[in-house]
């Protein structure tokens, strides 16, 4: 399937008539927004290339989806470890609490370094 790419005149300049693919609609999460400010900030070439392509909002969704996947996977395994157990929720929620935020910190960590900013 091969684009014609057409051309509108205005006075002495012809300009191309772009237009964008189909786009999901979709809102972008945190980890979406996350890395098109670090592509836009830190690697304009590759976010410039994205745009054009016209893939940059599927490149950002597929980070999204990855992101939230990978820290459910993690989730459950750093809190085994860190010792964040039903009986410790019961017993005194604060405590877990604090051992949760903590998993969680080092999962977005992981995330962040993996997937956002590579």
């Amino acid at each position: 399937m091969e684009n014609k790419l057409t051309y509108t005149q205005m006075g002495d300049v012809l300009i191309p008539n772009l237009t964008l693919g189909e786009q999901p609609d979709r809102d972008l999460g945190k980890y979406g927004r996350m890395r098109r400010t670090y592509l836009k900030e830190h690697r304009p070439g590759l976010f410039n290339r994205l745009t054009l392509k016209g893939t940059l909002f599927q490149h950002l969704l597929e980070i999204e989806d990855t992101a939230n996947s990978r820290l459910e996977q993690m989730m459950p395994g750093l809190a085994e470890a860190a010792g964040a157990t039903e009986q410790l929720k019961a017993s005194d929620p604060m405590k877990w609490v604090g051992l949760m935020n903590n998993c969680k910190a080092q999962a977005e960590e992981i995330i962040l370094t993996e997937l956002i900013y590579s």
